[in-house]
């Protein structure tokens, strides 16, 4: 089993979350917490090492960025949220002032293969600043991306059509964002489309292109309604988290939908976002093209000119 080293930035409801599952996992030695505020991160470190006589052998620490140094992996969920009457470009310029000062602090203690997870919304932005501001090869450093918005996909349709939500293969591609891109003619089940399979296996509530628009909304929808309920989404995200870590320790070369630096897919250029890609030891390693209907590669098109189009407001 991989032991490895690696540093959460970020102790809010998602960092901590995310802490704790890794911890569950048993991938990691050691696990080190970060926070600007220091004492929230102290009180997860001990909450959780009191768990430790539960799980394999593991050590929980708070510290500094010097206590990063030697880390696997680095996890930044930090990030500030929007204030009343905050416009989005103001917004972004904050969470670029935050991300320089984390890079440039932790920058120093990086080792040559180290490689960074951007969890912060929104994600794709703040993959593609990351990477930019610390200057690392485009390969070792990720977002979190759409892996997300796909398992909640994949969830929604198993209800639909009744079979286990594994045996799905389908990808919301795109922004992690209102303009996400649900792949329904590239979806298959037991190597058939979806028409297909309902065809076969008689036990289907799917209605279609109908039902795929309410299926799209309800995922595009549903950090909102979550939020709402709730006040923050953390316990999902943490769990797509540890699927990548999980894919990246282990160099499964797993396809992911993984947000990271796009040089020419279907046309776009210097912009992150969120494609089917190779995910395994040394990061996103190939970023797949899909069979896109011509509606979805339009759409796909018009998501990433919009990241684009944000990444200009801010000075990238």
């Amino acid at each position: 089993m991989f032991k490895q080293k690696i540093t959460i930035i970020g102790s809010g409801f998602v960092g901590s979350t995310i802490s704790y599952t890794l911890m569950l996992s048993g991938m990691f030695d050691e696990i080190v917490i970060i926070d600007v505020n220091r004492d929230k991160a102290e009180g997860d470190a001990m909450d959780l090492n009191h768990g430790v006589s539960f799980v394999d052998p593991v050590t929980v620490v708070a510290g500094d960025y010097a206590a990063a140094a030697g880390s696997d992996m680095v996890v930044i969920t930090a990030g500030s949220a929007q204030k009343e009457g905050e416009t989005r470009v103001d917004l972004l310029k904050r969470n670029k002032a935050i991300l320089t000062d984390i890079i440039t602090r932790l920058t120093p203690y990086l080792t040559d293969k180290t490689l960074l997870l951007v969890v912060s919304n929104p994600v794709d932005i703040l993959t593609y600043m990351t990477q930019k501001i610390s200057g690392l090869p485009p390969a070792r450093v990720l977002g979190s991306g759409t892996v997300l918005d796909t398992s909640r996909l994949k969830y929604l349709l198993s209800r639909k059509l009744a079979v286990d939500s594994r045996n799905i293969h389908t990808y919301i591609i795109g922004e992690h964002g209102d303009s996400e891109v649900a792949a329904f003619s590239s979806t298959t089940v037991a190597g058939m489309g979806i028409e297909e399979f309902c065809a076969v296996s008689g036990n289907c509530q799917y209605c279609g292109p109908c039902g795929e628009n309410e299926i799209y909304e309800e995922v595009k929808s549903a950090a909102y309604e979550i939020i709402k309920k709730k006040g923050a989404t953390y316990y999902a995200i943490a769990l797509a988290v540890r699927r990548i870590i999980e894919c990246i320790l282990g160099d499964e070369h797993s396809i992911l939908t993984v947000s990271s630096l796009i040089d020419g897919s279907f046309g776009l250029k210097d912009v992150c976002l969120s494609l089917p890609s190779i995910v395994g030891a040394n990061g996103v390693e190939r970023v797949l093209s899909l069979n896109l209907s011509s509606e979805e590669e339009k759409k796909l098109i018009m998501s990433g000119e919009k990241m684009r189009s944000i990444l200009t407001e801010v000075g990238f």
